[in-house]
């Protein structure tokens, strides 16, 4: 039978065992038995309906309807890459191109003392114990079956470990680049970032598409955060129209740490983006901010949670969305206070503009509160532009595209200026420009 005849599920179930055939002894290993539960889990589930709740608004039926080669080769050269740089942009650049982490392509300017780097597959064989500590602690393949997917074939991403009390100088950028000129390609990069007790690191997470075919990129992030420890985790995709993305990112904060990251979603196909948070210690805080672009028939779904678990803990959370054409969005926020969360203080606010009237937002805000003493709000808008402030403007002289495109970007300038790291923000605010004067 040829592969153009079997559905996905079954391709990826039948690759799996076809690999797990040749790998001899390690295939008894206790993180590869972790990767066949998994499996187990995905081959029972199958990929998610709209008849799942969390699905409801996003149907992955044009995605599972076509084939991908994983792991495949590419022809990513320095040259390629040189066309995809960011303009003073400079730090721990790497490259995942196909979901597979391209030393050759990298460049790591911080210390080994101070930031340490490796390939997934690298970290699992010389640090096992720290790896086996951590991996798969906060994305549960019982929880979702694209998580499932993912650990079942973890093997290539980034490892990143921050050592107590380091101070990470320079930015870590990874850079997750899909390959798709010669054929669709897909793939499930693996990332688990380690921050030790009172240290300090900046992640920026981007992912790009070249070529005219499909791709599927399925990528889950664990990051733990440890006592007092300070981490920035920002996440831009700019991909193209024939990108399907799934991307999760689970992390944990204790005591006295501090997370706070960005979204932006400028480009692709099919974009699910799920952040999800753990505020497991007193005195913690996260902060969540999101902007989305859709047009065309693009759909742009972001999930997120902020879980609150322990009492004294601080979450504030703002999305915005400029929907136009024919595209779809959701927005899908959850804040979750437990029992013993008292003294928390949580927010949240989603703020959408649609600029046609084909376009469509669909939006769930959810409060659930176990605790007594708290201070809580969500909220979200959907509507057009300001009229009066676009007659306003018009009565100034200024012409209506011209008056629309500067409502927009400052409607916009709340989350973008958001991003600390300098060249990333003056990169997007070119890129957000010019597509909100798109027509």
């Amino acid at each position: 039978m040829s592969t153009e005849t079997i559905d996905l599920k079954t391709r990826l179930v039948t690759d799996f065992y076809a690999r797990e055939a040749v790998m001899n002894g390690e295939a008894q290993s206790e993180f590869h038995q972790t990767k066949r539960q998994a499996l187990g889990i995905f081959e029972d589930r199958g990929f998610p309906t709209p008849r799942n709740e969390e699905w409801k608004y996003s149907n992955v039926r044009d995605l599972i309807s076509h084939q991908y080669q994983f792991a495949g080769e590419h022809a990513v050269t320095e040259e390629v890459i040189d066309s995809l740089r960011i303009a003073n942009l400079t730090g721990n650049i790497l490259y995942i191109v196909n979901g597979r982490f391209e030393e050759k392509l990298s460049t790591i300017v911080s210390p080994a003392d101070q930031l340490q780097i490796k390939p997934l597959h690298e970290a699992i064989k010389e640090r096992p114990e720290l790896v086996s500590t951590y991996f798969g602690q906060l994305a549960k393949s019982e929880s979702d079956s694209f998580t499932a997917l993912n650990t079942a074939f973890a093997h290539d991403g980034v490892f990143i470990h921050v050592p107590a009390g380091k101070v990470v100088d320079h930015p870590v950028i990874i850079r997750f680049i899909s390959d798709a000129r010669a054929e669709n390609v897909g793939s499930n990069p693996r990332n688990l970032f380690i921050v030790e007790q009172n240290a300090q690191v900046k992640i920026a997470e981007s992912y790009r598409t070249i070529g005219e075919e499909r791709s599927f990129t399925n990528t889950v992030t664990e990051i733990f955060v440890a006592e007092s420890a300070n981490v920035e985790y920002y996440k831009v995709q700019n991909e193209a129209e024939k990108a399907y993305h799934v991307g999760t990112t689970h992390v944990r904060i204790v005591d006295n740490s501090h997370f706070y990251s960005a979204t932006v979603s400028l480009n692709g196909g099919f974009i699910r983006n799920n952040l999800n948070i753990e505020l497991d210690g007193q005195h913690c805080e996260a902060f969540m901010y999101g902007l989305y672009f859709p047009d065309g028939k693009q759909h742009v779904d972001n999930h997120t949670l902020a879980d609150h678990r322990k009492p004294n803990s601080y979450s504030n959370e703002l999305y915005k969305g400029v929907l136009r054409d024919r595209s779809t969005g959701v927005f899908n926020g959850k804040i979750f206070v437990r029992q013993d969360a008292q003294k928390t203080n949580a927010y949240q606010s989603c703020k959408n503009v649609v600029l046609s009237p084909d376009a469509t937002m669909n939006t769930k805000p959810q409060l659930e509160i176990y605790a007594d003493d708290v201070k809580c709000s969500h909220g979200t808008t959907t509507g057009q532009l300001d009229e009066e402030a676009l007659f306003y403007m018009r009565s100034r002289g200024i012409s209506k595209n011209e008056a629309m495109t500067l409502l927009m970007y400052a409607f916009c300038e709340d989350v973008v200026s958001q991003i600390k790291i300098d060249a990333i923000r003056e990169h997007l605010e070119g890129v957000i420009t010019e597509k909100l004067t798109k027509k």
